[in-house]
């Protein structure tokens, strides 16, 4: 089973631990870490744009990336959230089955 490491950029600590509590507690992913703030710099309708925002990382089975990414939507601020998702090339089996205990796959 493939494990996905799910980035989220958000524009505050507070959304960013709203988001990683209601993954959590619903059991999409096993664990979040929240970095940051960090610059960031984007092109919004036509104009450069710098904001400080959170990272928020989580880990989860590839089949949760839809219900994550629909509670990300519910939760978000942002018209368009940044949501991407990097398939976990190696991950240890101890970790993969901590994963795959703490969420509903």
């Amino acid at each position: 089973m493939t494990i996905l490491l799910i980035r989220v950029t958000c524009p505050s600590r507070r959304v960013a631990e709203e988001i990683a509590d209601a993954a959590v507690e619903r059991r999409l992913s096993a664990c979040a870490n929240l970095e940051g703030p960090v610059t960031s710099t984007y092109r919004w309708k036509g104009v450069v744009e710098h904001a400080f925002e959170f990272v928020l990382w989580m880990k989860a089975p590839e089949a949760h990336w839809s219900g994550i990414e629909a509670l990300v939507n519910e939760i978000h601020p942002y018209e368009v959230p940044a949501i991407v998702a990097l398939p976990c090339a190696h991950v240890s089996a101890p970790y993969e089955a901590w994963v795959n205990e703490n969420t509903d796959s």
